[in-house]
């Protein structure tokens, strides 16, 4: 897998057929997809720049998430708040192996951490 720049990555390169790249928002956008499917999470946690954004009617799919794709592996930080009455410990290691299986099975590459912030608790 061959850096091309800090924002794509080639996955896979055929001779006959052309190359496969993949855009790190796009691998935050199947991380922040795989978090907000765990029962327990209420919602991601974006920047303030993010925040922004959604407030004049934008929404991004990738809010609170951070990834760093290198050669060899990708790194993904996660920001979300809890449903009040989750398991803090029990919900975020959930959250790891989503999104571990979700970023390795669409895109080929290895994830060699899944860090979860928890910023917030939310009453449902």
């Amino acid at each position: 897998m061959e850096k091309l720049d800090r924002a794509t990555h080639v996955l896979q390169i055929d001779g006959d057929k052309g190359e496969v790249q993949i855009a790190d928002e796009v691998v935050a956008i199947i991380a922040g997809m795989a978090a907000t499917e765990v029962k327990g999470v209420a919602s991601m946690v974006g920047n303030i720049k993010n925040e922004l954004v959604a407030k004049m009617g934008m929404k991004t799919l990738s809010k609170g998430v951070t990834v760093e794709v290198t050669d060899t592996d990708v790194k993904v930080d996660l920001a979300l708040n809890m449903e009040f009455g989750a398991n803090i410990l029990e919900v975020s290691g959930v959250v790891q192996d989503k999104v571990k299986s979700a970023i390795e099975s669409m895109t080929g590459m290895k994830v060699s951490e899944v860090n979860v912030r928890v910023a917030g608790v939310v009453l449902s």
